[in-house]
């Protein structure tokens, strides 16, 4: 689900220690959590909405990155 309504000013968004300190990496994403849900955005493009996952489907992203079944492109 896409939700474009989370603006980011009360959230605590983190980026990966992993993007480095080169700002313009262009697959940088931020995280954030609400307390029920994990949320995901682009850095470059924070406006442009934000993914949201549950417990259960953050927990199954993070697996299937882990054990490497997605394609980073």
């Amino acid at each position: 689900m896409v939700d474009r309504s989370i603006r980011g000013s009360a959230l605590n968004w983190r980026k990966s220690s992993a993007s480095g300190e080169n700002e313009d990496s262009p697959e940088c994403v931020e995280v954030a959590t609400t307390g029920r849900s994990v949320l995901v955005r682009d850095s470059h493009a924070p406006a442009a909405g934000a993914l949201e996952f549950d417990s259960a489907q953050w927990r199954g992203l993070l697996g299937r990155i882990a054990n490497g079944e997605l394609e980073c492109r």
